[in-house]
């Protein structure tokens, strides 16, 4: 990351706000010629610095008015309970977001829902039925006040 320069942190700056902007604007927004322009873009993306492209999914409008974050506790962190429970949490398709923690929970997890009795669903079917669960304690979310797809650059 040490090596990246003004002219990077300038073109992923203009592709987090528009993701689908055309080489030829990218590189007048920047200052390069395309081709110069096109060569950089390929070594951030080969380098792994630019992840992917995405569209921005809105959840209200696909009917998920509920976002709730999940504290799991595990019966122990061992390499294999933590294989075992990140494999089967991967699958869970509304869990959008798990981190593995330090402190008083092995995890958190963002989980979108559609209202309440679809999170006892996903509870019920999904969540429970991880392996090595042991507690699991959910706050609903009342309000989102910041919800950025990246860190300033």
């Amino acid at each position: 990351m040490s090596s990246l320069d003004a002219i990077d942190h300038a073109i992923m700056r203009v592709l987090q706000d528009h993701g689908r902007i055309s080489n030829a604007e990218l590189a007048q927004k920047v200052g390069l010629s395309p081709s110069a322009c096109s060569r950089r873009l390929d070594i951030l993306e080969k380098t792994g610095t630019i992840s992917g492209y995405h569209a921005r999914l809105s959840n209200a409008a696909l009917d998920y008015k509920m976002m709730v974050i999940v504290h799991i506790s595990l019966s122990g962190q061992f390499a294999k309970t933590l294989t075992e429970f990140e494999a089967a949490v991967k699958l869970c398709p509304n869990v959008l977001v798990c981190y593995l923690m330090s402190g008083e929970y092995d995890y958190i997890l963002r989980v979108a829902a559609k209202d309440l009795a679809d999170y006892e669903r996903i509870h019920r079917d999904w969540l429970s039925a991880l392996p090595h669960v042991v507690k699991i304690n959910s706050s609903f979310s009342l309000r989102e006040v910041v919800d950025r797809p990246n860190v300033g650059l």
